[in-house]
């Protein structure tokens, strides 16, 4: 048994019912929707023609979902169902940055993920979905696809029909028959201008607050302005876009009149901070642990600074992490309920263990407990690596943002954390003084720059297997970001650091290096967490 959905768009006439009777059945905030109908415009008048297209979970056979989702709020039925568990969830965001489709929201009302579930107590008593019962024109079938006497089996044996996004190879259970690329690939159009129809093309954010307070308010709303942000109309008077397919927006070919609200920014500077506070705790005790490797003298001070370093930058880490969450009350059902293909559960592990050999190190450096130092150094040192990288792995678990799929994004942490490590250890010199393996922060830091601009490089020059992760880019290096990113990135992050470096040998050049590397390790973070998030997935 093996449910799923077909959407007949040659029956559909754009009524909206289906999202009626969902918000129903489902008490569905104002602001969010677990199914609803976009619609596009294509052509040039008079010869036009609009496009009605349902959107939702596509219960995929593969969900990536439920593969990142750290405390199995998300779990795949026996009969196909792509199911959702409110009473576990976290609220981490991470399955909306999985999905491809867009199809989870945040629920106002319990701050908890929440999305279409095919109306499992509906099938569960032998009735169809609300909305196959409500829609006029019968163009949603729902139903066994596995068994060859329903509708949807036999329409799926003898009709044409397309799925959304396969090249993410999650297996949809969703289907459309007569579908529109125009409509179902939504970087094919752009978030048209003003008007009344599209007062949805503006967002309300994932908590649909803002929503929520026009329902209880007797002011006036101008819903032109609601339909487009100050942003996107400096966008429609300038000549370039950074959508690819703008020239084709503007020429009429095809344009959304009709959409979901935008849920904007999911990982806010919360998330930048913490991969920041993370790298500088696995960098502090990776440096001296380098050092030690080396033959190099450290003292009992500097290990106690370098242990003392990481686990407060790991607290900092810890408490970005929990602000982040939207139920932070159940941050200990990632170490408590956890699902183990979830890499923010492996990150959370890492997290913990690593913090508790570090607290052993310093214990044995304080107390002299007698732990051989040597074995215990390499085990924290490969937990501490992992703790430098896992990040890299989680965001490659989100498929719905194709630039984080990059295979030089381990590397990235890496680097940075080895940065991070090389700063934090110069700046608290100022503290404990400078050592004879002072040199070997130099050479380090050297390093470390060189390699970090060559993976910038790599990962902004390689060919890009999709529009988004190239829209993603140009975003960076010609687009919103290009500022921020050659001069907070690049010339302040990289290039002065390393100047100073090389070319001031007093520590006072050193110091100011490692503070202008931390400041362009934030930079870049906030830019590579924040940017491929602007691109739509619906």
């Amino acid at each position: 048994m093996r449910y799923g959905f077909i959407i007949d768009n040659r029956k559909c006439i754009g009524c909206h019912a289906c999202t009626t009777a969902c918000k129903s059945e489902h008490d569905v905030a104002v602001g969010v929707n677990r199914t609803y109908v976009k619609q596009v415009e294509k052509g040039e008048f008079p010869n036009t023609r609009r496009i009605f297209s349902v959107m939702r979970c596509n219960h995929c056979t593969d969900a990536p979902c439920v593969e990142i989702c750290p405390v199995e709020a998300l779990y795949t039925r026996e009969d196909g169902i792509v199911d959702f568990d409110n009473n576990r969830c976290i609220g981490c965001k991470s399955c909306m940055q999985a999905c491809p489709y867009d199809a989870l929201y945040i629920d106002p009302y319990t701050n908890t993920a929440a999305k279409c579930n095919y109306c499992a107590h509906r099938v569960e008593v032998g009735r169809e979905p609300a909305c196959v019962t409500v829609c006029p024109e019968h163009a949603i079938i729902a139903g066994d696809m596995e068994n060859p006497h329903t509708e949807i089996s036999q329409l799926l044996a003898r009709q044409q029909v397309k799925v959304r996004k396969p090249e993410k190879g999650t297996k949809p259970n969703l289907f459309y028959i007569d579908g529109d690329e125009a409509s179902l690939n939504p970087e094919a159009t752009d978030r048209s201008g003003p008007g009344l129809w599209n007062s949805q093309a503006r967002g309300v954010g994932h908590f649909a607050k803002a929503a929520e307070k026009m329902m209880h308010t007797n002011e006036d709303v101008d819903l032109l302005q609601m339909s487009i942000d100050n942003e996107m109309q400096a966008a429609y008077q300038r000549k370039e876009s950074e959508n690819p397919n703008y020239i084709d927006v503007l020429n009429g070919k095809a344009r959304r009149v009709y959409d979901t609200p935008d849920k904007g920014i999911l990982w806010g500077w919360e998330v930048s901070a913490y991969v920041l506070t993370k790298a500088i705790a696995a960098g502090a005790f990776l440096i001296p642990f380098i050092a030690i490797l080396l033959g190099y003298e450290v003292s009992d001070t500097t290990k106690i600074w370098s242990a003392g370093i990481s686990l407060v930058f790991l607290a900092l880490t810890g408490l970005f992490l929990v602000m982040d969450l939207d139920r932070p009350d159940r941050f200990l059902n990632v170490l408590l309920r956890p699902q183990w293909r979830s890499w923010l559960v492996k990150g959370g592990y890492t997290i913990t263990v690593f913090g508790l050999l570090v607290t052993v190190w310093l214990a044995n450096t304080l107390f002299e407990l007698g732990i051989p130092e040597m074995p215990l150094l390499v085990i924290t040192a490969v937990f501490g690596v992992l703790l430098a990288i896992y990040t890299a792995f989680l965001f490659a678990q989100a498929k719905g943002r194709d630039f984080w799929q990059s295979p030089s994004l381990a590397l990235h942490m890496l680097v940075h954390s080895i940065m991070a490590g090389v700063a934090g250890m110069v700046i608290a010199s100022i503290f404990i003084g400078t050592e004879n393996w002072m040199v070997i922060f130099k050479i380090t830091l050297i390093s470390a720059l060189s390699l970090n601009l060559f993976t910038m490089i790599t990962e902004l020059t390689m060919t890009h297997p999709s529009t988004a992760a190239h829209t993603v880019v140009h975003m960076i290096t010609k687009g919103r970001y290009s500022k921020l990113f050659w001069i907070a990135v690049v010339l302040i992050g990289n290039l002065l650091p390393l100047g100073l470096v090389l070319f001031v040998s007093e520590p006072a050049g050193m110091i100011a290096a490692a503070v202008l590397v931390l400041i362009g390790i934030y930079f870049t973070e906030k830019i590579w967490v924040e940017a491929p998030q602007r691109i739509p997935l619906a």
